[in-house]
């Protein structure tokens, strides 16, 4: 009897011991879930996200992708990473916006793709010299250190509804190249159509503003001894602010949220759109008209100035697994496969080099619209981002500011003043 109890207890016990082996067999063979945290939008790339994300997955079973929308653009986003910072919830991989290069340097967390590549890829080690050109690398880069790698990179560029250029008698050949001629087109669109002549986005950063200002000889900030110091209550910059403000207060400027100001260029009611070539896309397969695109206005005798928009991409997750994963991923976002679909499907210029006789290659050729944001490459220089633990709290003082002169509460001389001041106290 007792023998009988002691062979049920063994065998019970190699039962137990074989369901616990199959059981860390299965767990060991789940797939390595990363998320991604990223800025697209339904109108603004984010069905290529899915598209590449699913993409992934099939190709690699041992590694499942789950991205993840945030809205609000990259404000939206950090502000969402702090929270999840401390609930130690952290996602794989960010796109971070290139506005945000120092304050997530100084404040998060990360590990650098480099210091991944050398640990466990040692056959990539020249990756990034190797796809990159030096002055692209510099867009994700702090004191030398990469802090991530340059992903979507974008430049400002005027948007034309044709038709609208035609009903107004306006000669389409000669397209508006600088704010002169901008303030002068708007104001027969309105005479002739009723309709507004311009809009400049308004998202929540300060990037279409800043190639407005350093475009008329202002300076957002300037760094000295690793901190950011603001420079953009100067005349030069007062006057680019001033030009656009009187013309939303004579009404031939709009002044609204983006998704008013593009749902009004799309429905053929508003000339001329000044905003991001990731919107290409967009732009193209709704409007029912031509459009047509120019450069970024300058002023007259001043050169062209513009911020490198988009973002980078940083590894935030501590995990050794969840670091290899995020690597995997992240090198096949950068090929050129992938690069095509993400350019294809927004508007984004790619950050890696390509090949001359690339399908990539060919399409900023042929596109009219990314030949502009193409041959603008040369004019880019970086976002310009405060460091600090309160350069949130600083950067959101600038786009507040924008309401208050763009609106005419203010000249935007006494309400860049003003924050100038705010901010030099905050960062200091």
């Amino acid at each position: 009897m007792k023998k009988n109890i002691l062979k049920g207890i063994i065998l019970g016990s190699l039962f137990l011991v074989g369901c616990e082996k199959e059981e860390k067999t299965t767990i060991s063979n789940k797939p390595i879930e990363i998320e991604y945290w990223h800025v697209a939008s339904e109108s603004f790339g984010g069905g290529t996200i899915k598209e590449l994300v699913k993409n992934f997955n099939e190709k690699n079973s041992d590694i499942k992708v789950i991205e993840k929308f945030n809205p609000d653009m990259y404000k939206g986003l950090t502000q969402n990473l702090q929270v999840a910072v401390a609930a130690r919830k952290k996602p794989a991989i960010v796109q971070m916006g290139y506005s945000y290069l120092n304050y997530a340097n100084d404040n998060f967390d990360y590990v650098t793709a480099q210091e991944i590549i050398e640990k466990y890829f040692p056959e990539d080690k020249n990756y990034l010299s190797n796809n990159f050109l030096s002055n692209i690398l510099e867009l994700g880069q702090v004191n030398g250190k990469q802090v991530g790698i340059p992903y979507s990179i974008s430049n400002p560029i005027m948007y034309i509804n044709s038709d609208l250029m035609n009903e107004a008698g306006i000669n389409i050949a000669n397209t508006p190249k600088d704010w002169e001629t901008v303030r002068k087109y708007s104001e027969i669109i309105k005479e002739k159509t009723g309709n507004m002549g311009l809009f400049v986005q308004e998202y929540a950063d300060n990037w279409a503003q800043q190639a407005l200002i350093e475009g008329n000889g202002g300076k957002i900030l300037i760094e000295k001894d690793g901190k950011t110091i603001p420079t953009f209550a100067s005349k030069e910059s007062s006057e680019a602010y001033q030009y656009l403000a009187d013309m939303v207060q004579d009404n031939i400027a709009l002044h609204a949220s983006n998704d008013e100001g593009f749902q009004t260029f799309l429905n053929g009611r508003l000339g001329m759109v000044i905003t991001t070539i990731g919107k290409r896309d967009n732009f193209e397969s709704t409007a029912k008209f031509k459009i047509i695109g120019e450069k970024f206005p300058v002023f007259n005798g001043k050169e062209r100035k513009l911020p490198a928009g988009g973002n980078m991409l940083m590894i935030m997750t501590d995990s050794s697994d969840e670091q290899k994963a995020s690597w995997r991923f992240m090198k096949y976002l950068l090929e050129e496969e992938a690069s095509e679909k993400w350019t294809k499907g927004t508007g984004y210029l790619p950050s890696a080099i390509q090949n001359e006789n690339s399908e990539i290659a060919k399409f900023l050729n042929e596109n009219q619209l990314m030949r502009v944001a193409n041959e603008q490459l040369k004019n880019m220089g970086k976002w310009a981002s405060f460091s600090g633990t309160n350069a949130l709290q600083a950067e959101q003082l600038l786009i507040d500011v924008r309401d208050v002169i763009l609106s005419g509460e203010k000249k935007a001389e006494q309400a860049l003043k003003e924050v100038e001041e705010k901010i030099t106290n905050l960062v200091k």
